[in-house]
């Protein structure tokens, strides 16, 4: 019989599927429905530094009323109410009603005093922490260097302020994601690539930016597999794959590239919590065909380090495709 347990920062998994955050894991409902499908482990819906630091503000209201406008004493009295309480209390209930690990998430972009809210989670029963970094290399007055060290900072006051197990999801807008992903990987207990962002999209009528779009493709995966690959050789920590994971087969890719976990979230929306099941199920059949009797079988298998022409996942050429495309 095929063993999917795994590990994951420390924490027993019955299964290496997770449920990324999104507004699927923001009830207690989906919450508890993505459990008895089989995940793993339930990455919560994400709170913003913003919103942090709002609540941080929101305490110094009872003293310092005159300092804030109408408008802002509401804005951090709804923020700290609606937000942050009740992200925290979605914690304490998820530990409550459910066995599997649940991992807190942040969105967040400096190291400031968000961090210090991070006790608070951590006494909410939280079993790891995902940060979720973005520094967009958009100004041209800005190193690489200086991100690199913006990133390493955030990481430094995080794990400061918290003793729970480190993710880090991060993104493929750097120069040398190689060199800095295995920095990164000294310092944190996994890192999960990559990071979905909102995409901006001009609407050409009323001359406006809507989003382009939330869910992943199943074609994005593609760069997921080539850098799980490419990283798994280079460190220790864990990996999770994120991002267009819609079935079983997908899954299995990432594993044999390297990923300790997948993590998925666009085919909930799209197919149900029963899709979790459909890749457990397949995954155990999969292997037992191939006779693998645990995910350590195998895991791994495919990254770069262990197949015979490793250049393989540094092509970036289409040379081969078009010279075997015959046309009809």
């Amino acid at each position: 019989m095929a063993n999917i347990s795994t590990k994951y920062l420390g924490l027993e998994l019955k299964s290496p599927v997770i449920a990324s955050s999104s507004d699927f894991t923001s009830n207690i409902e989906n919450i508890i429905e993505l459990e008895k499908a089989g995940c793993g482990a339930i990455v919560l819906k994400s709170i913003f530094e913003e919103q942090i630091l709002m609540e941080i503000d929101s305490l110094r209201m009872n003293n310092m009323f005159d300092s804030y406008s109408d408008n802002e004493n509401y804005i951090a009295y709804y923020t700290k109410k609606h937000e942050v309480d009740s992200y925290l209390q979605l914690i304490k209930d998820a530990k409550k009603q459910i066995q599997i690990p649940v991992i807190a998430s942040v969105h967040c972009s400096t190291n400031g005093k968000w961090t210090e809210f991070l006790p608070q989670i951590e006494k909410a029963g939280a079993d790891a922490i995902e940060i979720n970094a973005f520094i967009l290399p958009s100004n041209p007055n800005t190193s690489a260097d200086e991100i690199e060290k913006s990133y390493i900072s955030i990481i430094e006051a995080v794990r400061k302020n918290t003793k729970l197990p480190i993710a880090l999801k991060l993104h493929h807008y750097f120069t040398d994601i190689a060199r800095i992903f295995k920095t990164f990987a000294q310092k944190v207990d996994s890192l999960v690539l990559f990071n979905r962002f909102f995409n901006p999209d001009i609407d050409i009528e009323n001359f406006k930016i809507n989003s382009g779009g939330s869910f992943s493709l199943p074609e994005d995966n593609y760069l997921i597999q080539r850098w799980i690959g490419i990283i798994r050789p280079l460190v220790n920590c864990n990996l999770a794959a994120s991002g267009g994971i819609y079935n079983s087969e997908t899954a299995i890719k990432n594993l044999l590239a390297g990923a300790d976990v997948i993590q998925i979230a666009s085919v909930l929306y799209k197919n149900g919590v029963e899709t979790v099941t459909q890749i457990n199920e397949e995954l155990k059949l999969w292997m037992q065909k191939k006779s693998f009797t645990q995910i350590a079988d195998f895991k791994g298998k495919m990254s770069q380090s262990n197949i015979p022409n490793s250049n393989l996942y540094e092509r970036a050429q289409f040379m081969k495709y078009f010279s075997d495309f015959n046309k009809e």
